[in-house]
């Protein structure tokens, strides 16, 4: 059977997401979690919604994981009235910790033809900026950038809103061989929150390589003046990457929502994702 995990971490202490030998990951930690609840003889493998980098955080995190139902079963406790999965997300917390950088949320049982990684139509990552006008609050240091001038809110809004649509974001990317660049960047918008941060949201049908802190690191140059608000659109269409404007820290990116289309078109949305995009 096939469970959908709802998970949260905080990305500070993690080398990212994917597994990597020697090196914390928020999957490595996971999957050894699960190996431990389920007694497997070896660990299960998760598939994700998104691989995100080393220091960046998540909230609204999605994975699948492939399990025997026997092994669901087996946990059952008489006295716990519990569904097995509502167990599962239960006692992986427990093994994981009280306090610890990362949580299950929730296990469900996912619908037939859910791939958390090919199913999803969006994705959406909030990013925070404390800059010279809002201060820096010690208790957010892990999940806000700081930056020393006092940026333009409602430059860098103007300037996200000219990055909207269908195109090729090779400028605002790294460059994997064989990967195509094109994506659809469904929302991107900034705000100064109550207590004086910036904060972004940046929704896409999904991203490439490092291309949600090159949009806001663009963004950030505008806000301080050393970029027109053109110039967003402009270094995007030339298509290659820039020096003008620097690639943004992790800590202030957070991943906080995937979204998925209804049950009966998951299937059809997975194979429709692994096709090649292509500009019409």
């Amino acid at each position: 059977m096939r469970i959908r995990l709802d998970i949260a971490y905080d990305g500070t202490h993690f080398a990212g997401w994917a597994r990597q030998p020697g090196l914390r990951t928020v999957q490595g930690a996971l999957e050894t979690a699960l190996q431990r609840v389920l007694r497997s003889p070896a660990a299960p493998r998760l598939v994700v919604a998104g691989r995100t980098d080393a220091g960046v955080h998540a909230t609204g995190q999605v994975a699948h994981v492939d399990v025997a139902p026997d092994d669901i079963e087996r946990l059952h406790r008489p006295r716990d009235t519990r569904p097995p999965l509502d167990q599962l997300a239960h006692r992986l917390r427990g093994v994981l910790g009280a306090y610890s950088d990362v949580t299950v949320r929730a296990a469900t049982a996912a619908p037939e033809g859910f791939d958390a990684r090919f199913s999803p139509v969006w994705r959406r990552y909030v990013y925070r900026i404390a800059d010279a006008a809002s201060g820096y609050d010690p208790l957010r240091r892990h999940d806000t950038t700081s930056v020393r001038a006092s940026l333009d809110a409602a430059a860098m809004d103007a300037a996200a809103s000219s990055l909207r649509g269908l195109h090729d974001f090779a400028a605002y990317c790294r460059p994997r061989e064989g990967a195509t660049t094109i994506r659809t960047l469904l929302d991107y918008t900034w705000r100064r929150l109550p207590d004086g941060v910036l904060e972004a949201e940046v929704r896409a049908d999904a991203f490439c390589h490092s291309m949600v802190r090159a949009l806001v690191g663009v963004c950030a140059a505008i806000g301080e003046g050393r970029l027109d608000v053109e110039d967003a659109a402009r270094l995007r269409d030339e298509g290659t990457r820039s020096s003008a404007f620097p690639v943004l820290a992790a800590r202030g990116l957070t991943l906080a929502e995937v979204g998925y289309p209804a049950s009966d078109l998951l299937a059809e949305r997975a194979t429709q994702t692994r096709a090649r995009r292509e500009l019409g």
